[in-house]
Parts: C-alpha cells; sequence; structure tokens
C-alpha cells in the first residue's frame, strides 16, 4: 500500500481590479495630449460646468473651446473605487490544502515503515496475476503507469522484465528510494496522484508528461492499494484522471480492500492510516461512472503476515477504458 494524491490570467494571489471609466466617445480623438490630458486616449470624463484641472473645455467635435476659462487650480485627484476581484484559485481552497497536508502525512507514515510492508504483506498472488494479464494483452514496449508504486515490488519490477516501459509515482520519498533499487529500469517521480492529468503535474512535481499533455500516453495504469488512501469522493476523480491518461482501450489493474470505509483511521504497522474502500457492486458503479467497464473481478481473503489488522477481503479488478 503506498500513498499518493494529495492548476485567469491575472498572476496567484492577486487580484483583478475593474473601474467604473466613461464609454469612449464616438467623435474621433487626434490624442491626448493635445488636450492637455495625460490620461489614456479616449478616457475624457464628462465635462460640467467646474471643469477638473489639466482639461480644456471642448468644443462638440472635441476640439479647444474659443470660450474656454482659465484653468482651475491644482485639486486633488480623487481615484476611482476600483472593485476587487478575488482570483484566489480554487485549489487553494482550505479543505483542499487540508487534504494535501493530511495526504503528506500518511507519505511520511509509509516512509517510516518502508521494507516493512513487504514484511506485513508477503503472499502477492493476486497482484502478479494482474500483471500476467497486462503482459499478455499488451505489446512489447508498451507504456504503464503505475499510482502508488511503492517499493516497487512486485508489480513495477514484474512489468519491467517483461519488457514494459513503467513509470513509478509515489508520494512517500522512502518508498521511491528503496524502488529504485527494486526495478532500475523504470521512470520515478514524487508526486500526488490527486494531481495527475492537471497543470500541477508540471509546475508543483515537476511532471508535465503526467499531466494534461500525457492525455492518452499510456497502455495501461496499476494502482494496487493505493486509491484507498484518498477519501470516497476522490476516488472517482483521480480515475476520472487516470482515464485521461490513458489511450483508448488503455487497461486498468487496480488492487483494493473490500469494505464499506470513508476515510477512517486505522492503526498500521505502529502508525495511523486512513484508510477508504467499497462494497464490490458499488466500487464496479463508481468505474463504470469513470468510463470503465470491468472485464474482471476476482476476490481473496488475506490475513496480513505481521500486523494487528484483521484478515481483509481484497478485490482485484481487470477493466478497460471505454469512450
Amino acid at each position: 500500500m503506498t500513498t499518493g494524491r494529495i492548476s485567469d490570467p491575472t498572476p496567484t494571489g492577486t487580484a483583478a481590479t475593474v473601474t467604473d471609466e466613461p464609454d469612449e466617445p464616438d467623435q474621433p480623438f487626434e490624442s491626448a495630449e493635445r488636450f492637455g490630458s495625460t490620461e489614456p486616449f479616449g478616457s475624457t470624463p464628462a465635462l460640467g460646468p467646474e471643469q477638473p484641472y489639466g482639461y480644456e473645455r471642448l468644443d462638440q467635435h472635441g476640439r479647444p473651446s474659443a470660450a474656454a476659462p482659465p484653468a482651475a487650480p491644482p485639486a486633488e485627484a480623487t481615484a476611482p473605487t476600483p472593485t476587487t476581484i478575488p482570483t484566489t484559485p480554487p485549489d487553494a481552497d482550505a479543505d483542499v490544502l487540508r487534504r494535501r497536508a493530511e495526504r503528506a502525512l500518511q507519505a511520511i507514515a509509509f516512509d517510516a515503515i518502508g521494507a516493512g510492508y513487504a514484511e506485513a504483506f508477503p503472499a502477492k498472488g493476486g497482484q502478479l496475476a494482474c500483471g500476467d494479464w497486462l503482459l499478455r494483452e499488451l505489446e512489447p514496449g508498451a507504456t504503464v503507469l503505475d499510482v502508488g508504486c511503492g517499493t516497487g515490488d512486485p508489480t513495477v519490477r514484474q512489468l519491467t522484465d517483461g519488457g514494459l516501459h513503467v513509470t513509478g509515482v509515489d508520494l512517500a520519498d522512502g518508498m521511491l528510494s528503496l524502488a529504485r533499487t527494486t526495478a532500475p529500469t523504470a521512470a520515478y517521480h514524487r508526486l500526488d496522484m490527486y494531481d495527475l492529468a492537471t497543470d500541477r503535474a508540471g509546475h508543483a512535481w515537476n511532471a508535465p508528461g503526467l499531466g494534461p499533455a500525457g492525455t492518452g500516453r499510456f497502455a495501461a495504469v496499476t494502482a494496487f492499494f493505493s486509491l484507498i488512501l484518498l477519501p470516497q469522493d476522490e476516488i472517482p476523480i483521480v480515475l476520472r484522471r487516470i482515464h485521461r491518461l490513458l489511450r483508448p482501450g488503455g487497461l486498468l489493474a487496480l488492487g483494493t480492500v473490500e469494505a464499506d470505509l470513508d476515510h477512517c483511521p486505522l492503526p498500521f504497522l505502529g502508525h495511523e492510516i486512513r484508510i477508504s474502500g467499497y462494497l464490490r457492486e458499488e466500487l464496479e458503479r463508481v468505474l463504470v461512472q469513470a468510463g470503465f467497464t470491468v472485464e474482471g473481478l476476482h476476490g481473496l481473503s488475506y490475513a496480513p503476515a505481521s500486523t494487528t489488522l484483521p484478515p481483509e477481503e481484497q478485490l482485484f479488478l481487470r477493466c478497460r477504458r471505454t469512450g
């Protein structure tokens, strides 16, 4: 189980201003400077009995009037009150920032767990079977994205050994360090999986090929026990972003835990992590709504080897992108 998830022409953190400026006159003006104004062309205000300093009285053709009175003494200009338009991007919302922080804390927990994860979950039969399915279905050299690659064992190693080009992403630095040793020929990026297929993949994680530029790039995506680290309302969002990165007809191999949980805190190898899950019928519905067909589903009872967690029902799904 690995972690991941947790982009207006106006620069971020600034505000655009709109001022109530008068409509531009229909008459053609030759230049603003000619009439004693330093205001932008076409912004001459309507003229009343008392003319503001710096402007001459004009006739109906926009020319200086012969009867123009002497200029009034300087008066302190009153600037129009600007209308402030907030331009803070939606992803700076407090709830989004809080969720990013929670995912970062989970990544720290997995950094501390490190190789202990493989010791607690040594049996990988369901995961390896999904890898075999991908090796049968994909052409040599096909590109695969492993979302929440963890230590790289077994999926990245299995697929690279089988001749596929694998990119692994994870939010835990320690896990990525182990993966680079486990399967050194793969490419790796530290990245929050929630940012896949968005502009943040490039400007926040320096992985533009996993942002909008990567649309349709991958022949397959794997996500084994990584989506369960997201709240339930974020899982469909990430699935739709995975859908964008897949080529038409691309494959998705998914591993999860069957449980009706929504970001519930659980003790895990000496740390607290939050877990989400679905019952299988609901999970299939979520996948279909995200643009996938489920071609195969296999349930497996699993008892972790060195943890106080009770036995769990694991689900392994073989899916294909539609549309």
